[in-house]
């Protein structure tokens, strides 16, 4: 019985039923995954300026990746590359997800597209036009080519989603907030449609330099296939890497009374903050902990149902060390030593704030069709990272809950679960 004022709030369930990127190992769907559990790297000799002097000379660039199949020339140029990236793999996953927004109240639609930087390469190239040109030669698209909410701004414009649409931005754990906050507006009943996920075009020369003089990035510029290589002991920084993904998320029983394809649950969602430093993890990774334990608190899910974790995994010397520990305090240390875990940053790069993106279609596809991709580049184990970390080859594997991890700068955690249906 309830007392007055009390009411009842069914919470929904929210699937995925659509998958688009744009990668360093591929720009479709079936590129994308082949190449992943084959374990291809991504990461080659910098194309996009030219990085000589840079300490750094290495990332990963989109692969296979037309713009001209989804933006007109006369957009193009006044539009920065992570727009454009998002563009192409919102359009891809609406196709993927058959939904024709012709005929849906696209009012409970929305978007939420998140992005780490923006338009770093619009803001470079628009400040030098100002500095050796003068003000009158700055671009009246300058603004709208380089605030982050542009992305989600333009996905609802190209798709009519007059619901939810705003931007988070959370560093590297831009995108898992992203799928996280999507999900929750189906769950409260807000919407029933959402396209959620991340993209990223910061492989540009301030790019680079900044977080080259962090010493963030790798300098193994004479072999830059192998530079990203998370939780081997010799790794030592990450490659930048560019592109988007986005996810389709649809209420269950809608996806389920049209016939649509599912690809599995987003079951929970934990966020925490480290509140400890702008850059470094929080000693022996308490908020990362936390994070996953939210998310499986918020999911219903015990921590032996874990088959499958999707690693921040950076290749930094210190990520990948506290990620490790965070794991251990999350499940136990005995499940966390059973439990398979592998980066797809190893293949990628790390994508900033796509990477949750990218990452989450992974751990889609992984209970799709039960493969664990691999962490490549694993030679030299490091006594402090001692879990299976699925060393450069995928696995055939059930895998009926898979966790996805991401940290970012300011101590912004986040954990995404994903459950077979």
């Amino acid at each position: 019985m309830l007392l007055p004022g009390h009411f009842v709030i069914h919470m929904k369930r929210v699937v995925i039923t659509g998958l688009g990127i744009v990668s360093p190992i591929g720009s479709t769907l079936d590129t994308f995954w082949a190449n992943a559990k084959a374990g291809k790297s991504g990461t080659g000799l910098i194309q996009n300026f030219d990085a000589t002097d840079y300490s750094c000379k290495i990332a990963g660039e989109v692969d296979g990746f037309n713009p001209e199949e989804f933006v007109s020339k006369k957009d193009m140029r006044r539009t920065d590359d992570f727009c454009i990236f998002a563009l192409a793999a919102a359009k891809m996953a609406m196709a993927h997800s058959g939904i024709d927004m012709d005929s849906e109240d696209t009012s409970r639609a929305g978007a939420i597209v998140g992005s780490g930087i923006g338009g770093l390469m619009t803001l470079q190239t628009q400040h030098s036009n100002i500095l050796e040109k003068g003000p009158g030669r700055c671009s009246p698209f300058l603004i709208p080519q380089m605030i982050v909410n542009m992305a989600s701004g333009l996905v609802a414009i190209q798709h009519n989603l007059r619901g939810p649409n705003y931007s988070i931005v959370s560093a590297c754990a831009s995108a898992a907030h992203s799928i996280g906050e999507a999900k929750n507006i189906i769950t409260r009943g807000e919407a029933d449609v959402m396209l959620a996920g991340g993209a990223e075009a910061a492989v540009c020369e301030l790019g680079i330099a900044g977080f080259a003089s962090m010493k963030a990035l790798s300098t193994r510029n004479d072999d830059p296939a192998t530079a990203s290589r998370p939780f081997d002991q010799t790794r030592d920084g990450f490659v930048m890497g560019e592109g988007a993904a986005i996810v389709v998320l649809e209420e269950y029983e809608r996806a389920k009374a049209r016939g649509a394809d599912i690809y599995c649950e987003v079951a929970g969602f934990g966020m925490s903050c480290d509140a400890s430093h702008i850059t470094a993890p929080a000693p022996g990774g308490e908020g990362a902990e936390r994070a996953m334990k939210m998310a499986m608190d918020n999911g219903g899910i015990n921590p032996e149902e874990v088959s499958y974790i999707n690693a921040h995994g950076t290749s930094t010397p210190l990520n990948d060390k506290i990620e490790t520990l965070a794991i251990k305090g999350a499940l136990g240390e005995e499940k966390a030593r059973k439990t398979m875990i592998s980066s797809s940053k190893s293949m990628t790069g790390h994508l900033l704030g796509a990477a949750a993106g990218v990452e989450s279609i992974v751990c889609a596809m992984s209970i799709r069709e039960g493969v664990v991709t691999p962490t490549i580049n694993y030679g030299t184990p490091d006594p402090e990272c001692d879990l299976d970390y699925v060393p450069n080859e995928a696995r055939e594997a059930d895998v009926d809950v898979a966790l996805n991890n991401s940290l970012g700068f300011g101590g912004h955690n986040a954990c995404l679960a994903f459950r077979k249906i």
